[in-house]
């Protein structure tokens, strides 16, 4: 397979300017660029460009893809909407990084899987996940664990991906709603190529969320309560094209404000998930198995019953069925061989099931000497021990 490289960055909360528009263009003149997106594809050379200096000045949001297995994702927050404090209990080594500059913070999630499997579809993959970044400015911090989870997920792909150590690095608190997943926080987790059951072991531990907390009347309420001074500070910031950034603030106020504290659960080790994980696999697998093999032997009933039904009406006319083997051979058809051997098993069975072995013995010799001359159908007798 040849080389593919897959960049692109979108800007949400405002628009490139022609400046720096120009700017980015000088990285690449062939990338499809707008005032608020760059995407482009390579299947020779490389990106000029360093994409975590272009969200710190420019873009929200970045994703990239490599045929040889690498993913990242690159997000951008206005600092205060993500604390660095909030975040660092999930940050994992080279696969989830976060940094701050005067105005932002940026996470940086990595994964990388190098069997050179290619089974993902760049296109639209951006605009699928980019919801998470929304949800983790509202207080939502789901992403957070996922991206968490399927760090030392690559432990499953890769044993020498940590050291033995990491066996006890405790977990990060454990958001709710890890059992409800948003269709961005999926998209983030396919992504991230997390395995399902160890995120079904890990959500074994995650409260279910307060179904109450984003109610329309709940809110409207809530913003009008607001001082009106801040409704007017807030409104100022809007028309000043800070639109997208002051509706994460209110939701992030509103959230904190009104969702109540969810009970902290038990914090696992690493190695405790991941063994947990094993061992319900194991036992998925033993059920399954079992599944089989009672399928199966449900199968061999059905086909022993069948056959014995068989076997029933064949000795009503037994001299029926010789004559019909002889019609069969006499066609020298492949087919009809085929017909006739599988009757002459039917035969021999009825034969040893009556006791009277002695006598399909006979006959089949019988049956062989006339058609001796026919090495189609003696290699056919021979591959049923006829």
């Amino acid at each position: 397979m040849s080389e593919y490289q897959y960049y692109e960055f979108v800007a949400l909360d405002q628009p490139l300017n022609t400046k720096a528009q120009a700017e980015v263009r000088a990285l690449s003149t062939r990338a499809r660029i707008t005032a608020t997106s760059f995407v482009n594809e390579y299947e020779w050379g490389d990106f000029r460009g360093d994409p975590g200096r272009l969200v710190e000045r420019h873009y929200d949001a970045h994703l990239y893809l490599a045929n040889w297995g690498t993913r990242r994702l690159l997000l951008r927050l206005p600092r205060g909407l993500l604390d660095l404090d909030a975040v660092e209990p999930y940050l994992v080594d080279e696969q989830i990084e976060a940094w701050t500059t005067d105005t932002h913070l940026v996470l940086d999630l990595h994964n990388h899987d190098g069997t050179g499997d290619w089974d993902y579809e760049p296109q639209g993959a951006l605009s699928a996940i980019v919801g998470v970044r929304n949800e983790l400015a509202a207080g939502d911090h789901r992403a957070l664990y996922l991206a968490w989870l399927a760090g030392y997920g690559t432990w499953d792909r890769d044993e020498e991906a940590f050291d033995r150590a990491e066996d006890d690095e405790p977990e990060p608190p454990v958001p709710a709603g890890l059992r409800a997943l948003t269709a961005a926080q999926r998209a983030l987790a396919d992504f991230l190529r997390l395995d399902d059951d160890l995120l079904a072991v890990a959500a074994e531990a995650s409260p279910p969320l307060d179904g109450t907390t984003d109610v329309p009347d709940r809110l409207a309420a809530w913003l009008t309560a607001l001082p009106g001074t801040e409704k007017d500070r807030l409104l100022l910031r809007v028309v000043q094209d800070q639109a997208a950034t002051v509706r994460m603030e209110l939701l992030r106020r509103f959230h904190n404000g009104t969702t109540p504290p969810a009970a902290t659960p038990p914090r696992r080790t690493v190695g405790e998930l991941l063994d947990e994980t094993a061992r319900k696999r194991a036992e998925e697998q033993q059920r399954k198995e079992a599944e089989r093999a009672e399928e199966e032997a449900r199968r061999e009933r059905e086909r022993t019953l069948a056959r014995e039904r068989r076997l029933d009406e064949l000795a009503q006319d037994e001299q029926a069925a010789w004559t019909r083997v002889d019609a069969l051979i006499a066609t020298r058809k492949p087919a009809d061989y085929d017909a006739a051997v599988a009757l002459l098993v039917d035969l021999r069975t009825l034969a040893d099931r009556e006791d009277r072995p002695d006598e399909f013995a006979r006959r089949h010799a019988a049956l062989r000497l006339a058609h001796k001359n026919k090495p189609s159908l003696i290699a056919r007798l021979a591959r049923v021990n006829l």
